[in-house]
């Protein structure tokens, strides 16, 4: 019996299934809410209707896949594009045919990989449409991974291509890996940092927690595995699954983990020109 690809109304997160699923792993983790009327699961015949798809390029290489209206935690899907194969990391919620098309124009897809599970998306589409030669997860998340097929699990790090390399951070979730981009200098950060942003893009405050909407915070043991993990990376830009943030250095990301390690553990959302000061020290 052929399984289903089934979308969990409350968080998008996908599951194939051969009915709808008894319940969402997502959801049921402390780190996000339980849905107030119950489970509702839709086949991709119910979400295709619901969904308009499009895309924007952020730099001559660099493209940002998403949909509107919101559906579910409502990610970006983020295609690096490279000469010796694409690199696409994190994943919209769903891709319609138009945005398909479009990355097939590009060269299609080579390497396929993500963060931790909030950035997942609808992976499974991208993996089916271009059979890319790896997709890559942090062993710690591998119980997330039913809608997909991991084909490369890996350790502390994996390099996909000279330069553009996976470091597991753990933290947030315990699979949790950031992608460094070294050429472009861009740190995709998954939700190692969270960056409050205005209407028009502008940086406003940066902070980092174990579950965001709970306001749970991160154990210094955590924030001392990312420092150690991101100071030796050299980037001016982070992108979260739900955020291109330019202008956020390496600089003052460490400004962010040394607050938390100065006091208590605790949420903090950091003014951007606070966080400018202490690392300008």
């Amino acid at each position: 019996m052929p399984l289903t690809p089934y979308s969990c109304a409350n968080c998008g997160h996908w599951q194939r299934y051969f009915a709808p699923p008894p319940d969402c792993p997502v959801c049921t983790d402390t780190r996000n809410d339980l849905p107030e009327d119950g489970w509702r699961f839709l086949a991709v015949e119910e979400v295709r209707p619901m969904l308009r798809g499009g895309w924007r390029r952020l730099r001559d290489d660099m493209l940002a896949f998403s949909t509107t209206p919101p559906h579910g935690l409502n990610g970006t899907g983020w295609l690096l594009l490279h000469p010796e194969g694409n690199i696409a990391f994190e994943a919209a919620p769903f891709y319609t045919e138009e945005m398909l098309a479009e990355i097939r124009r590009l060269g299609g897809i080579r390497f396929l990989a993500a963060s931790h599970v909030h950035g997942y998306g609808a992976l499974w589409q991208l993996q089916d449409a271009f059979r890319p030669e790896v997709l890559a997860i942090q062993k710690e998340d591998l119980r997330l991974t039913k809608a997909f097929r991991v084909t490369w699990p890996y350790d502390e790090a994996l390099e996909l291509l000279p330069g553009l390399t996976l470091h597991h951070v753990g933290g947030h979730y315990e699979g949790q890996a950031v992608l460094h981009d070294a050429r472009r200098g861009i740190l995709f950060c998954g939700d190692a940092f969270k960056v409050d942003q205005d209407a028009a893009g502008e940086n406003l405050a940066v902070s980092t927690h174990k579950a965001f909407h709970k306001s749970i915070p991160l154990t210094p043991a955590e924030i001392r595995r990312y420092r150690e993990v991101i100071a030796p990376l050299d980037f001016d830009t982070v992108c979260t699954p739900f955020e291109y943030a330019p202008g956020i250095t390496r600089a003052i990301a460490l400004a962010v983990l040394d607050d938390q390690l100065r006091g208590p553990p605790g949420v903090r959302h950091i003014p951007i020109d606070e966080l400018r000061r202490r690392s300008a020290r």
